[in-house]
């Protein structure tokens, strides 16, 4: 069994105002990750700048803030093992015309601007990024089927 890990997950504008949000919950659920934070916001644009601080010189910075902040979001932490790598293999590659089916980019997405879904790239990003939309921390709970997960 691999480590057990937290992963941050959004769903972005987009993926909400077109209604995908329990399409994409459901993905997650259904692989046998467990929901251990989640809420629904407008970011503010402070928010966003912190959490894509890392791509500020590139050109498309003040699109990507423009449209993260232009109506709301679902941040969410999702556990299990391997958690990180795991949801981005349910969300998929960057751009969605190239992303393969049955990954939700794959099945719903057509450009790389508006992919629907953010996931966490490793366990800094994961950290870092957890702790910034929920400084609060995650709601940690035992789900009783994990013994029908897990070996």
């Amino acid at each position: 069994m691999g480590d057990m890990q937290t992963s941050f997950v959004m769903v972005k504008p987009d993926g909400v105002q077109r209604g995908l949000v329990g399409e994409i919950i459901s993905r997650f659920e259904r692989k046998g990750l467990r929901l251990v934070g989640m809420r629904q916001l407008i970011p503010s644009e402070e928010l966003a700048a912190t959490h894509y601080e890392v791509h500020k010189e590139r050109p498309f910075y003040a699109g990507l803030i423009e449209f993260i902040t232009s109506g709301p979001v679902v941040a969410m932490a999702w556990r299990g093992t391997d958690a990180i790598s795991v949801c981005r293999n349910v969300i998929g590659p960057t751009d969605g015309g190239s992303a393969p089916g049955g990954t939700i980019r794959g099945d719903f997405a057509l450009e790389i601007g508006k992919n629907l879904v953010h996931g966490s790239d490793g366990e800094e990003t994961a950290e870092f990024e957890l702790g910034l939309w929920f400084p609060e921390g995650e709601v940690d709970w035992e789900r009783v089927t994990e013994e029908w997960v897990y070996e």
